[in-house]
C-alpha cells in the first residue's frame, strides 16, 4: 500500500490537451444552436407549469377556505333555526321565508 502512494505521488500529472482527438471538430462535440433552443424551450416551459400549477394549488386552497367557510354558516344557521318554533326549523314567528325567483327574498305581496 506504502508503495502505491510512492508511486502516485511521483508520477508526474498528465498536461490537458487544449485540442480535441484527432478526427473530431468542434460542431460535433457541441449542442451547438440547436442544443440551445431546446435548453432554452425546456426551461421555459418548466417555467411554465410551475406558475400554472401554483395558481391551481392556490385556487384549490381557495376553494377550500370558501368551502369551510359556507358549512361553518350553514352549521351556525341551522343551529341558529333549531332554537326556533319548538326545533321544527322554522322562525319562532310561524312565518316560512322563500326567496322567490328574482332572487328577491321580499314578502311576496305582488
Amino acid at each position: 500500500m506504502h508503495s502505491l502512494l510512492i508511486a502516485l505521488a511521483t508520477a508526474p500529472a498528465p498536461t490537458p490537451t487544449p485540442s480535441l482527438r484527432p478526427g473530431l471538430s468542434p460542431d460535433q462535440v457541441t449542442p451547438g444552436f440547436l442544443g440551445f433552443l431546446l435548453t432554452a424551450f425546456i426551461v421555459v416551459l418548466t417555467a411554465v407549469l410551475i406558475v400554472d400549477m401554483v395558481r391551481r394549488i392556490r385556487r384549490v386552497r381557495y376553494r377550500a377556505q370558501v368551502e369551510a367557510e359556507r358549512s361553518d354558516a350553514a352549521g351556525e344557521a341551522a343551529e341558529a333555526g333549531s332554537s326556533g318554533a319548538h326545533g321544527t326549523g322554522f322562525p319562532a314567528d310561524g312565518r316560512v321565508s322563500r326567496p322567490e325567483v328574482n332572487g328577491d327574498a321580499g314578502s311576496g305581496n305582488r
